[in-house]
């Protein structure tokens, strides 16, 4: 595995972010504020390392990374990227919240994961250019932030392949297109196009320009990240809570269904039985948390009911993290449901986090058939989710997948627990972060943030969300012997 190809892509890397903090940069001048400064301070740092990265390695070609190369720059892009976009937050002096290093690569990576976890103990009082940032990072990480460089750079060829497949969630990496150029393009032109109508939808109901383009930012990559310290709750408003739940469940379905759509493939989307388990899971959580909030005296009406129980549902399960109440003040079942729902997740494919559905139905067909074959052990039974046949390698995937969640979610748990923090705290927030949620229940409840945690385990808790956001594999095959051997 040779360096040099994978320092070069970095350098190139370093560019982009830095021409991207151009348009938060003049945001931050139009309203005269003076941490639009602290942009171009990272705009030079960025250009810099960028230039000397490039120029250093410019004989390399790029062009036909191994597999492991391309591995190794996934990985490291997403968390060189965080310091990277962690530099507005450390130059900027008007603006109160980020004391330090941790904090602000916490920011930037809860950005970049689209996890939606923040340090800012007001949010209001940061100036318009950083809050921009901040949900703009979610919105490049929410589709893939190497997704979007394949696309920009056509002439990566097969390098470019391997990195989507690494870095798009999902148990099945199934091509769009066939070519990956078109593939990465495809899907950032239906991501762009949504956004869009989010942003015209949200104006029409009330919201202004700013405030609809950062919900819309955090809303398409099921991020969280909000300019009010209320979240979504601050407008008070059913339409603006019902059109942010409609996109935050457009968000959460396989983006590949949408050019099938678009392809006039319209029966083999609704046919989908990811999609369909997706949309039960929604239905049913709802119901649940409706008849346990009902006669509480939580919400006056029945319409508040039904509004806010969908909302956070939507939002806990695609892991966007938005909050239009304190749902950690609700009854316990309910709490412990939308717990639950944080481990579930979205489609695969999608810009959600967690298991994903088709992970959850796929273990619960196998543990049908292993209960059926301890009555029937000669039996030979193929693996079926609708009319999808699952592969032997892709079933073995996933279970060595839930393995994996479960041993870094009770590791991550302890760790956080040694340092002193309550079980309801710890718990919630290793499951928040590692599944890309945001706010979790106790200490780190929607109506609270994650400013306490001492810096370790802000930098422990941003390693927890990188690896979340690439499923794992990618980024604990850097700890295996096997990877860097010659």
């Amino acid at each position: 595995m040779s360096w040099k190809p994978v320092v070069k892509l970095m350098g190139y890397f370093a560019l982009a972010l830095g021409a991207m903090m151009a348009l938060p940069a003049v945001l931050g001048f139009c309203f005269g504020e003076e941490d639009a400064y602290a942009f171009l301070k990272s705009m030079a740092v960025c250009g810099g390392a960028g230039g000397i990265m490039t120029l250093a390695c410019r004989k390399e070609s790029v062009s036909s990374l191994t597999r492991r190369e391309s591995i190794l720059f996934v990985s490291l892009g997403w968390i060189v990227g965080a310091v990277f976009c962690a530099l507005p937050y450390m130059f900027a002096t008007a603006s109160p919240g980020f004391n330090g290093f941790a904090d602000a690569y916490f920011e930037a990576m809860s950005g970049l994961t689209t996890t939606g976890a923040s340090v800012l103990r007001d949010v209001e009082a940061v100036a318009k250019c950083l809050l921009f940032w901040r949900s703009f990072t979610q919105w490049i990480g929410g589709m893939g932030i190497i997704v979007l460089f394949v696309a920009a750079l056509p002439y990566l060829g097969i390098s470019g392949k391997q990195m989507l497949k690494s870095e798009v969630p999902g148990p099945e990496k199934d091509g769009l297109r066939p070519r990956v150029i078109q593939t990465a393009r495809t899907l950032w032109l239906v991501y762009a196009a949504i956004s869009a109508v989010e942003v015209i939808a949200l104006m029409l109901c009330g919201m202004g320009l700013f405030d609809s383009v950062c919900h819309m930012f955090s809303t398409m990559s099921t991020g969280g990240f909000s300019p009010k310290n209320a979240s979504v709750g601050h407008y008070n408003s059913a339409p603006i809570a019902l059109v942010i739940t409609l996109f935050m469940i457009l968000a959460g379905v396989n983006f590949s269904l949408y050019y099938m759509a678009i392809t006039g493939r319209w029966r083999t989307m609704l046919r989908d039985p990811e999609l369909r388990g997706y949309l039960l899971f929604i239905a049913g959580s709802m119901a649940l948390i409706v008849a346990s909030l009902h006669g509480t005296g939580f919400f006056g009406n029945i319409k508040d009911l039904a509004v806010h129980s969908l909302f956070q549902v939507v939002s806990i399960m695609t892991t966007t993290g938005f909050a239009t109440t304190d749902f950690d003040a609700w009854p316990s079942f309910s709490r412990k449901l939308l717990l639950l729902l944080m481990f579930i997740g979205g489609c695969s494919g999608s810009t959600g986090g967690g298991l994903k559905v088709i992970r959850v139905m796929v273990i619960a067909k196998h543990a049908s058939q292993s209960i059926f074959k301890t009555v029937h052990p000669e039996a030979v039974v193929s693996m079926r989710v609708g009319s999808r046949l699952m592969k032997p390698q892709v079933v073995s995937q996933i279970l060595g997948f839930f393995a994996i969640t479960a041993g870094i979610f009770l590791g991550g748990s302890l760790v956080i627990l040694a340092f002193g923090h309550d079980i309801e705290s710890s718990v919630s927030a290793a499951a928040a972060t590692l599944m890309n949620i945001g706010p979790g229940l106790g200490f780190v409840g929607p109506t609270q943030n994650y400013a306490f945690f001492c810096p370790f385990l802000k930098l422990f808790l941003s390693f927890l969300m990188v690896a979340g956001r690439l499923e794992f594999f990618t980024v604990l095959v850097l700890f295996s012997r096997a990877f860097w051997k010659k």
